[in-house]
């Protein structure tokens, strides 16, 4: 997967890695509330914004990887929807926190 440096494979990365770290991120805080670690009283906006943030930096890691090898249409691929889940983030969840 790391070994071409291809536009589409950088698309494919950016777009279903987000989505896998989002899911594996609700998993954590809701096994950590299971196990009484955390409390769940009033959290629910905070965890899936925070969840939503950093799965999206979860393309930072495939990103560091390319970036290293010099491929920098595979950076390209990344970017282009990590670029345009920040814009979907920021209207989703950035309005709220202003006001």
């Amino acid at each position: 997967m790391f070994e071409k440096d291809s536009i589409v494979i950088g698309l494919l990365l950016g777009l279903f890695l987000p989505i896998m770290g989002f899911a594996l991120w609700l998993e954590i805080y809701d096994q950590l509330e299971t196990n009484d670690l955390i409390s769940g009283f009033g959290a629910e906006d905070f965890r899936r914004r925070t969840s939503a943030l950093l799965g999206i930096c979860v393309n930072l890691i495939p990103f560091a990887k390319f970036n290293n090898r010099r491929f920098h249409n595979s950076m390209r691929g990344i970017m282009i929807p990590t670029i345009i889940y920040g814009f979907i983030w920021f209207f989703y969840f950035g309005l709220e926190i202003l006001h």
